[in-house]
């Protein structure tokens, strides 16, 4: 417009049509000085492209597109994510925790914030997780702290536990919580907050040789009630949330669990009583009685399928594959 002195209107048409290098035919004839202009802002468009195309072979050569399109889907699928299990952690604790959760077909969501471990145990892998620190509350709302199921923090320091679990508790009253702790007065602290179980891996390090060295043969037992092992056995936790009929309650007798299921009752727990290890045919259950059983995979879902036929509504900690 200055140096031809173009209306707004034929400027922006010959602007366009050099960026574009379409070639189209000038609206009138340039001057020196035009053509300079011109000349240049051609230049200048061509440099603009080659650069822009570089930047963005430099992102696909070294993965940043890539990873930004990963991380975009992982992010949406987290924020879809419920009734899942929180893993604050993925040392080695957390990773023995996370191979276990999906053993027993868990959802699990990882969060860490040691790049090194993200780069060697997470990144590229078919694992939930989100990167930054546990501690942060926006870290575990990102993370559905109000959806999930659970929480297991596994973190080294005593005083992080006890910081997640604290904004775990206070984002979420009714999440189950388990935290690791080295020290017995941090395991009184957490309680003290709110927190379902507490586990020091030393002491139950210590005492899982000590059980090796006395009843060795007990211990592989154990070991082999697990969906890990190689049998079929497992030792599962069934809730009775209510029972329809005329009355509320019921007899081991009753259900016939042995006979029709092949299912072994091996303990009852009431909400109000303690352990019962080997009941009675008599043993009286209630609407809130949680049964262990042993049995394999047909016989849990036979003993699951009695309970239904009964009109009973079953839930294991909303999923009914709530193995131990």
């Amino acid at each position: 417009m200055m140096i031809e002195e173009y209306n707004f209107g034929d400027a922006f048409y010959m602007t366009i049509i050099t960026l574009s290098t379409v070639g189209f035919k000038e609206v009138k004839p340039l001057s020196p000085a035009g053509q300079y202009f011109t000349s240049f802002l051609v230049i200048g468009s061509f440099g603009t492209f080659a650069y822009s195309l570089s930047l963005l072979a430099q992102a696909l050569i070294s993965g940043e597109l890539a990873r930004d399109l990963k991380r975009r889907n992982l992010d949406k699928n987290i924020s879809k994510v419920e009734g899942h299990v929180i893993l604050c952690g993925f040392g080695r604790n957390g990773r023995r925790a996370h191979q276990r959760l999906l053993a027993y077909g868990q959802q699990v969501l990882v969060i860490e914030r040691d790049k090194e471990i993200i780069g060697r145990y997470l990144e590229g892998q078919k694992i939930l997780y989100l990167e930054g620190d546990a501690t942060d509350d926006n870290i575990l709302q990102m993370a559905g702290v109000d959806r999930a199921k659970a929480l297991v923090t596994t973190l080294s320091k005593d005083a992080d536990n006890l910081f997640v679990v604290i904004s775990a508790r206070t984002l979420s009253s009714r999440i189950k919580l388990i935290s690791r702790a080295s020290t017995e007065s941090t395991e009184k602290k957490l309680r003290a907050v709110g927190v379902n179980s507490v586990v020091m891996p030393e002491g139950v390090g210590g005492g899982h040789m000590a059980s090796l060295v006395m009843n060795p043969n007990i211990v592989e037992f154990l070991e082999h009630l697990s969906v890990e092992g190689n049998s079929e056995i497992n030792l599962e936790e069934v809730e009775l949330k209510a029972i329809t009929g005329n009355t509320q309650t019921c007899t081991l007798e009753e259900l016939q669990i042995r006979q029709k299921t092949g299912c072994t009752v091996i303990g009852i727990k009431e909400a109000d009583s303690d352990y019962q290890i080997n009941p009675g045919k008599d043993q009286i259950l209630k609407a809130n009685s949680r049964l262990f059983v042993l049995g394999n995979n047909e016989q849990i879902q036979a003993l699951y399928e009695l309970l239904k036929s009964r009109g009973s509504r079953i839930l294991a900690d909303e999923n009914t594959d709530h193995r131990l």
